[in-house]
């Protein structure tokens, strides 16, 4: 495992590149995740940071460059391969299963992530993952009936429960009133606090800047500035990405 400034690096994206067609989506894109961080990747939308998320986890395939867990390739590894290897992720828009109940949803990525167990083995730590995520009580109910904060706890809760070391939220915070974003704030650092390093793609600055250790800038498709969230979100560069030339 390579080392950065006395961090341990778990996640090593090298000249990552992707293109649909004519649209260069990723273009040699680097990025280092260390251990026990959060590291935000923001951008304009557009700008290549689901694709890059897409390409980590397997579900795009990279046309150049080269992903590594812990000095171990990704690349050409299907997404339940990648899962197995301790990467998990969420959504933009929440992804339950609305017929099964919230236990259910859960146990699913219990009993199908990383070092999986039986459905007896598994269910008292997805009763505790529930807890953490602040659905206890609603284990029974089905993840179709529950609110739009709630499913998100419940693709929290599943994507936890595959036991990754490094997690990828999409915007999971977006779409969250003002009270429902503070909750989901503390819920992100306290991910954290359990020895998992997470990637935050996210459009809301203020969890950006309260959240992050270091943030990535992504404009149409390559990284334009890495660095602290105050150096990077008061960047030239950052903000004419964001405003336009004739606003920055």
């Amino acid at each position: 495992m390579s080392t950065t400034r006395g961090w341990s690096v778990i996640l090593e994206v090298r000249g990552l590149k992707k293109a649909f067609g004519g649209l260069l989506a990723v273009n040699n894109f680097d990025l280092a995740v260390r251990a026990n961080e959060i590291l935000g990747l923001i951008g304009p939308n557009g700008s290549g940071k689901t694709t890059v998320l897409n390409l980590i986890t397997g579900e795009l395939g990279a046309d150049a460059g080269e992903i590594l867990l812990k000095g171990t390739q990704l690349s050409g590894l299907r997404p339940f391969q990648i899962c197995r290897k301790r990467v998990s992720r969420t959504f933009q828009l929440a992804r339950v299963m609305p017929g099964m109940t919230v236990t259910e949803n859960v146990m699913v990525g219990r009993l199908f992530g990383s070092q999986p167990r039986s459905i007896h083995e598994c269910r008292r730590e997805v009763e505790a993952l529930l807890a953490f995520v602040g659905l206890s009580g609603k284990g029974n109910q089905l993840a179709g009936q529950l609110t739009y904060i709630d499913q998100k706890r419940v693709e929290l809760a599943r994507a936890l429960a595959t036991q990754p070391v490094l997690l990828l939220l999409d915007e999971w915070l977006a779409g969250l009133t003002p009270s429902e974003l503070t909750a989901g704030m503390e819920l992100v650092e306290r991910t954290r606090k359990l020895g998992i390093a997470v990637v935050l793609v996210e459009h809301v600055m203020r969890a950006v800047r309260a959240l992050s250790d270091r943030v990535v800038v992504m404009n149409a498709g390559s990284k334009i500035v890495e660095g602290t969230p105050d150096e990077v979100l008061s960047h030239p560069e950052v903000i004419q990405a964001y405003l336009g030339d004739d606003d920055a």
